[in-house]
């Protein structure tokens, strides 16, 4: 708009100059003398008006430089054709260095290379040749010709800088850490301002743990403004806690105030806050050391900070630690960090209550792994109950996973200043790993996390009544239980038994349903800690008299005979008589066979060990055959006495594992006729 505004100013002028000229009076004369014969014989004279000759000069003035430029042009017409084929040239490489950057951006390598070599051939020292010729060696994996072209440019001052980033980048492609270090800190002399030089010297270093050398490269960063003065002060802090960290045992109170430092350039920094409140309580400053992790607690809660503020003072109690723990929670409050916190040192003061309550808070806001596991092993120290135990741990397996220090997927059991991997400062952060899913758990009732009762005893299964035979007689019935059979020496069955024994077995039918004393925690598999030793168990075939042993291995082989012949036959309900029903154990079945006139167990499943003794109904029935670990009935015969078969089984255990054990009603008389129970 100005350009237009001036041009039309110019015209203005312009006309109203030649307006002014035409308004002026007079004329302009021009005369020149006219020669005849040598002679002088007349003027001529020209005259016309100003406009008109400003007219005429002005043309002319233009023929004149038209002249002037046909005849300069002619002269030139060399260094003109000379530039023209030099600007076809330079165009024709630059076009040919575009289209070979093109290629190289679509991985075409040997387009690019072709492109790359025509325009280091048209255009003459072009650093965009060459870097384009040394690049599609890279992409080509031609790795000797890239470096050679990249050391070619370092005795060029312009593309110094461009040949060590090349040889750097090259040296890290090789995995060469000392010679990409090198190419970045000449890089980093060369030009100052340089911020992949500078950030990775800055990373080199701290990855060698050169804390002193990283320091002055971090203060040259941000002398050149590559960093803002947020970062700055991070990374500053970062590499003085580092630095302390490695000075704490030999120069503990340089390390003290570097990490004294580092915690105030980064409140929220944890590593700082713990390595100063440890070597404040090293030089007994129990307050400093106090206060700085309150800081950083309010602003940053993390597990090493409770367990540091818990042992700030040395020499406390368990009691006291709680305490202090509460106190450092109570400033953030309804945190699952502080919740652990508590939980942990409540049960190193035995506060189990306390832990319950502080783990219920955590598994029922955020479940995590390390929570599920305190609360196994509270289960454990308070009650030693494995199967709460186990089921905590199982829970565990399926809980999310806690938080932990990780940087570029690696996790660290502790806090680095600087990631193995990138070499990055600050790079480890307090997280959840991401890779596995964060849905929430099952939800946990409030009953999981109540104290558990000791297993009680519970009533055993009444006896009930099938079916009525006589006055003085009932049928029992009850679950078979299957138990593996004992194997027992063969032999020919004889006619002769004790009867000693069998009268000290029916001298006390009551007693023989009356189980031990409890011991241990019965119904569970703890019974195995508190059962006798094997040795001190009673040998039921040491109170047998020599006729007895010899009478029992006689008949075995012949019992075995009778069962296989009996195995098909029909089971039928045991009778039994009202008189003998009392040594039945409550619960338990005798189905027998009362063929023959005896009465005999019919399959091992329904044989219980209940003492039952038949009533003798002829002098001449025939025994009836048992099957093997089968208790059987006592028999008799005219003129000879039959082997007692009915003395009770003894285990080393008052019940088994499953048994829930007799009632409340039952204790007392369990208590004063103590015996072993029958399997059931």
């Amino acid at each position: 708009m100005i350009r237009v505004l001036f041009f039309f100013a110019l015209l203005f002028a312009v006309a109203m100059g030649f307006a002014w000229m035409a308004d002026l009076p007079g004329t302009i004369q021009i005369s020149w003398p006219v020669y005849e014969g040598g002679q002088q014989v007349g003027t001529d004279i020209w005259e016309q008006s100003p406009a008109i000759v400003a007219l005429a000069a002005a043309i002319f003035l233009a023929i004149f430089l038209a002249i002037v430029w046909v005849i300069r042009v002619v002269l030139k017409s060399p260094q003109i054709a000379s530039r023209f084929f030099r600007r076809r040239r330079k165009d024709k490489g630059y076009n040919a260095l575009s289209q070979g950057l093109i290629a190289l951006g679509t991985g075409n390598a040997k387009l690019a290379r072709r492109y790359a070599l025509d325009a280091d051939k048209l255009l003459d020292d072009e650093p965009a040749a060459k870097l384009l010729l040394a690049q599609t060696a890279q992409l080509a994996g031609k790795d000797d010709e890239a470096r050679q072209r990249f050391e070619a440019m370092l005795e060029d001052p312009a593309t110094k800088a461009l040949g060590l980033h090349g040889l750097f980048i090259e040296a890290e492609r090789h995995r060469e850490p000392v010679a990409a270090r090198h190419y970045a800190e000449e890089a980093a002399k060369t030009s100052p301002g340089l911020e992949w030089a500078g950030k990775a010297v800055l990373g080199y270093q701290a990855v060698a743990h050169h804390w002193d050398e990283a320091l002055k490269t971090l203060e040259r960063n941000y002398a050149a403004k590559m960093l803002d003065k947020k970062t700055y002060r991070r990374q500053r802090a970062v590499i003085l806690t580092a630095l302390a960290t490695k000075l704490e045992d030999g120069e503990p109170e340089r390390a003290y105030s570097l990490a004294k430092e580092a915690h105030g350039l980064a409140l929220d920094l944890v590593p700082a806050a713990v390595l100063t409140s440890r070597l404040a309580t090293r030089r007994g400053d129990i307050r400093k050391a106090s206060k700085v992790l309150e800081a950083t607690w309010r602003l940053f809660p993390h597990p090493e900070l409770a367990e540091t503020y818990a042992h700030v003072r040395t020499g406390d109690s368990a009691v006291d630690r709680l305490k202090r723990v509460k106190s450092l929670s109570a400033q953030r409050a309804n945190t699952p960090e502080g919740a652990l916190a508590i939980a942990r040192a409540a049960m190193e003061a035995r506060e189990f209550e306390e832990a319950r309550k502080q783990l219920k808070k955590v598994l029922q806001s955020e479940p995590t792994r390390q929570a599920f596991l305190l609360m196994a092993e509270v289960e454990e120290a308070e009650h030693g109950d494995r199967g709460r135990t186990r089921d905590w741990l199982a829970r565990a397996v399926s809980a999310p996973l806690d938080k932990v220090w990780m940087a570029d997927g690696i996790i660290s059991a502790e806090w680095q200043p600087v990631s193995p991997v990138t070499g990055k400062l600050d790079a480890f952060q307090w997280a959840t790993p991401g890779s596995l899913s964060d849905e929430d758990g099952p939800l946990l009732e409030d009953s999981l996390f109540e104290a558990p009762a000791l297993p009680s005893a519970t009533p055993a299964e009444p006896v009930r009544p099938v079916a009525d035979v006589d006055d003085d007689a009932m049928v029992l019935e009850a679950e078979p239980v299957t138990r593996p059979a004992t194997a027992k020496p063969a032999g020919p069955e004889t006619g002769d038994a004790t009867s000693g024994s069998a009268k000290s077995a029916a001298a006390e039918p009551s007693t023989a349903s009356v189980p031990l004393e409890k011991q241990g925690y019965e119904g569970t598999t703890d019974d195995v800690k508190y059962s006798p030793a094997l040795k001190d168990l009673p040998d039921a075939e040491a109170t047998k008299a020599p006729s007895d042993k010899a009478a029992t291995v006689e008949k075995t082989a012949a019992k075995e005979t009778a069962v296989k012949a009996e195995a098909g036959a029909d089971d039928k309900p045991a009778v039994v008589t009202g008189k003998d029903a009392g040594t039945a154990k409550a619960g338990v079945t005798g189905k027998t066979d009362t063929r023959n006139g005896s009465e005999t167990p019919s399959k091992p499943e329904a044989a219980s060990e209940a003492k039952v003794e038949e009533t003798s109904k002829s002098a001449d029935a025939k025994p009836s055959a048992a099957k093997p670990g089968e208790a059987r009935t006592g028999e008799t015969k005219s003129g000879s006495s039959k082997e007692d078969l009915n003395r009770p089984i003894e285990f080393p255990l008052s019940r088994m594992p499953d048994d829930p054990g007799p009632d409340e009603d039952d204790e007392d008389e369990t208590a004063k006729t103590p015996r072993p129970r029958f399997f059931n």
